[in-house]
């Protein structure tokens, strides 16, 4: 054991040599794993999914948030939470449903003129070309109230919400057809399509079930209402459903249960649901070509006008061979087309097989009219035996079905056994079974729905936790578990916790597929994707009246808001636009103004809205809810609203009384010192830039942009300044130079980034002795005194194994392993008398002090950028 241990830790520390130039005695790693209680097993799989500062992830993932109406985006194989996406509910930080771009997309989702903030998420989906994710618009349902929300995954936003007309709930959505022509939506209890009070007496004959087939314009990334078209079905409450691919293209696949149609009153002592609507021995899949509907549903004579929506009646889609019923094991949940549609795998929860149809079967019978019967309502019933391609015995409680590259391969969820086993469709034979913890759902894999499934890792996405972490109370997270798949053998890799709703489905797509925008075009409204009626550039900065209705053009920048004071009436319907004029990545603002239940997120170039009334009295400061710079606190401003009908008396405006005029002179040339010096900063980090060519790199180029920019503002202001003294009027001049001064640190402040980042483009590469150095000279707490190319709280470093003699490297080696020994040392005790601190002991070992030194040969090889 101790051989082979050695052998591991040999190959885990290369790696780590390799991959960060960090080495970790076997010894340390040993401790760890004991203290840990980690097998080598355990480490394995730790590095497996482990992405050190900065990597990102192969795949990513978009799983539905359940009763939370959200989308959850995390990463693979990290198991990363990335974002939340508000879809049907609310999202505060996103500021989703608190401006009022975002909140006219939340009340598309209005159903009867009735205002809905919760949803619950179930089946997100991601577009398809050829029957591949694109990555261009994720798809989600709302189970609870029939809606379909798209993505955009340009900006990870929710662009459109539409409701459906006719259901009343819908469980089997949202699934994209092969090139995203169509998103798919079963209903799941049926109910009466009118609006109207039906007695449930008259379930078969007034209560439908169906399937809405959503138009999609893939280009514009909308769903066309009018084009849409809904296929009645029976009352059978249909499911899940799949999309055709391949050879099936064209075709859909629905899932239903209570074929029975029993409806219940246990109240009344009849049986329970669960009893009456699961006594058959099957149910049925719906078959339905979805292509040739389509085109029938263009003439009129073909539908029925139900909500202003077209309905395709049973009879029309039977009389056209459109709709087809195949028996299928009952209570079944998935349903799931091979990715080159050739096989239908449908499990139902209450049977231990699996049943895999044959496309080129089913279509064989449908082609011949070979039918073994019809259902009460007319639509033709295919030959279960005749449509199959076969059945694999696989465990209690199979759910849901995710594909791999390797032919024939499958795997699919069994809720009872709380396990994944992995099986071939074609042979039907079981290969292997891995235990999850517990009870798992839905499966996602790595494109595992497509035409081109990844393999590489499955995550069962399961019903409880149970003991799989710590106690936060009665209610737990729920357990999505990272399994590997790459090998002979599955390997559950590691749980991530989920503390936001039941998530039921997640898609996962290769990361590379992504293209989010990095910045909006400036004064672009993020939901429509348009120019943004109040986009406000500096100085196009004004309030406008209308009687009472203001509108408020502002601009947000690091660091203030423009305007910083407003004054309304009592009673006001105010209108902010707020323009965010910032383009370095990442720069984000938020808003809010305190009591008026309203936030903003203004990411780089965006233009957001907020509306209110103004309906009581008093001052609200309103603030950058965006920790964003040096100056963030002083982003701020104040809402005055006064009562109208009130009279106040006037506050003298604030002086500096307190001030001799010799003291106000004083004070204004303080601040212009000031002033000069910080702009001979600014000056230096110019020069640096322009002599070590900044503009032929983007990224450094950009931040010295939004430098230039601030610094261009401090012309106007100095104008002001002078302006003032030559007017006697020295606190106004003074006030007008802080401005100067502020706009210089916000210069200075993107300046030096973008003289880091060049240093960083420019310099000779480091050693891995190096990179270890410069990781513990900042672990160890040395940058807390120790500025590189500055002095601080301690000298500069630059050039510090040149100042002691030949022995200037074992100088500083004794001085930073054990420094209190030379704390007499004429040169240190020179130090502690200047800087008046003493360096402590960091406690750094040999090999550690070693890498800082070849970090400091790093720093001065090049002194000259520093």
């Amino acid at each position: 054991m101790k051989r082979h241990f050695t052998k591991f830790s040999s190959v885990i520390l290369s790696a780590s040599v390799a991959a960060t130039g960090l080495v970790a005695s076997s010894g340390e790693l040993a401790e760890v794993m004991k203290k840990r209680g980690l097998s080598e097993v355990d480490v394995v799989r730790a590095a497996k999914t482990y992405n050190p500062s900065g990597v990102k992830d192969e795949f990513v993932v978009f799983s539905s948030a359940g009763q939370a109406g959200q989308v959850i985006v995390y990463g693979v194989p990290s198991m990363r939470i990335l974002k939340y996406i508000g879809v049907f509910t609310p999202e505060p930080w996103q500021g989703y449903g608190f401006d009022e771009e975002s909140k006219k997309v939340l009340r598309q989702g209005n159903i009867r003129g009735r205002e809905i903030n919760w949803g619950d998420t179930h089946h997100p989906a991601l577009s398809e070309i050829d029957g591949k994710y694109d990555g261009k618009w994720l798809a989600i349902n709302d189970k609870a109230n029939p809606r379909i929300a798209i993505i955009d995954l340009a900006d990870f936003e929710t662009k459109q919400i539409v409701v459906n007309p006719v259901f009343k709930s819908a469980h089997g959505g949202a699934f994209f057809t092969q090139n995203s022509d169509y998103i798919i939506e079963a209903c799941q209890y049926a109910a009466p399509f009118d609006n109207n009070y039906h007695p449930i007496e008259a379930y078969k004959e007034a209560y439908r079930g169906g399937v809405t087939m959503w138009k999609f314009d893939h280009k514009k990334g909308k769903i066309q209402e009018k084009e849409s078209f809904t296929i009645e079905m029976p009352p059978y409450m249909q499911d899940l459903s799949d999309a055709g691919k391949g050879v099936s293209d064209g075709w859909g696949f629905t899932n239903s249960v209570n074929t029975e149609m029993y409806t219940g009153g246990i109240e009344v002592g009849m049986p329970p649901n669960e009893a009456g609507m699961s006594r058959n021995d099957t149910d049925f899949l719906h078959v339905y070509n979805w292509r040739k509907l389509g085109e029938l549903a263009k003439d009129p004579k073909n539908v029925k006008i139900i909500n202003d929506h077209k309905v395709i009646p049973m009879d029309i889609a039977v009389k056209n061979n459109a709709l087809f019923l195949i028996p299928e094991p009952k209570s079944p949940h998935g349903v799931d087309v091979s990715p080159d549609g050739e096989y239908i795998t449908v499990c139902g929860k209450l049977d231990t097989h699996a049943s895999v149809f044959k496309w080129s079967k089913i279509k064989k019978l449908i082609d011949s009219k070979e039918y073994v019967g019809k259902d009460p309502y007319g639509i033709p019933i295919l030959d279960m035996k005749k449509s199959l391609h076969g059945q694999a015995e696989l465990g209690l409680g199979p759910l849901h079905n995710q594909y791999s590259p390797v032919d024939g391969e499958i795997y699919t969820s069994l809720y009872v056994d709380s396990q994944i086993v992995k099986w071939n469709y074609k042979t039907l034979k079981v290969l292997d079974k891995v235990n999850v913890h517990y009870n798992v759902g839905h499966l996602c894999g790595m494109e595992g729905k497509s035409a081109d499934p990844q393999g590489k890792y499955i995550i069962s996405l399961n019903k409880l936790a149970i003991d799989r972490f710590q106690n936060v109370g009665p209610l737990h997270p729920q357990n999505h578990q990272l399994i590997d798949i790459s090998g002979k053998k599955m390997d559950l890799l590691v749980d991530m916790p989920l503390p936001l709703g039941e998530p039921h489905q997640a898609v996962a797509i290769r990361a590379e597929k992504l293209h989010g925008h990095v910045r909006y075009p400036m004064g672009t409204n993020s939901r429509t994707d348009s120019i943004h009626e109040g986009k406000t550039l500096a100085g196009q900065e004004r309030i406008e009246r209308d009687g009472n209705k203001v509108k408020i053009y502002a601009t947000v920048v690091r660091s203030h808001i423009n305007p910083e004071r407003i004054t309304v009436n009592k009673g006001d319907e105010v209108t902010m636009y707020l323009t965010n004029l910032e383009r370095a990545q990442d720069e984000a603002h938020g808003f809010t103004i305190g009591h008026y239940n309203i936030h903003a997120s203004l990411e780089p170039g965006k233009t957001a809205s907020i509306k209110f009334i103004a309906d009581i009295e008093g001052v609200f400061p309103y603030y950058c809810t965006e920790f964003c710079s040096a100056l963030h606190l002083e982003m701020m401003g104040y809402l005055m609203v006064k009562d109208p009908n009130k009279k106040y008396e006037s506050a003298q405006k604030m002086k500096m009384q307190t001030m001799s005029p010799a003291e106000l002179q004083a004070e204004y040339e303080k601040t212009v010192a000031t002033n000069a010096a910080t702009d001979a900063v600014i000056q230096s980090v110019v020069k640096f830039l322009k002599d070590n060519n900044f503009d032929k790199h983007k990224i450094v180029a950009e931040l010295v942009t939004d430098a230039f920019d601030q610094y261009g503002q401090i012309p106007a202001q100095k104008k002001l300044a002078d302006e003032a003294v030559k007017a006697g009027d020295l606190e106004k001049a003074i006030l007008f130079e802080n401005m100067i001064w502020q706009l210089m640190v916000k210069t200075a402040d993107v300046g030096i980034r973008a003289k880091d980042a060049l240093v960083r483009i420019i310099a000779t590469k480091q050693s891995a002795a190096a990179a270890a150095g410069e990781k513990a000279f900042g672990e160890g707490g040395c940058g807390g005194c120790h500025v590189i190319g500055k002095v601080s709280s301690g000298p500069d470093l630059t050039g510090v194994l040149e100042r002691h003699g030949k022995d200037s490297q074992k100088w500083v080696k004794d001085f930073i392993m054990s420094p209190e020994h030379m704390y007499d040392d004429p040169y240190v005790k020179g130090m502690i008398d200047y800087f008046n601190l003493k360096m402590p002991n960091q406690h750094m070992n040999e090999k550690e002090t070693k890498d800082i030194i070849e970090y400091l040969k790093w720093v001065d090889e090049n002194a000259n950028l520093f």
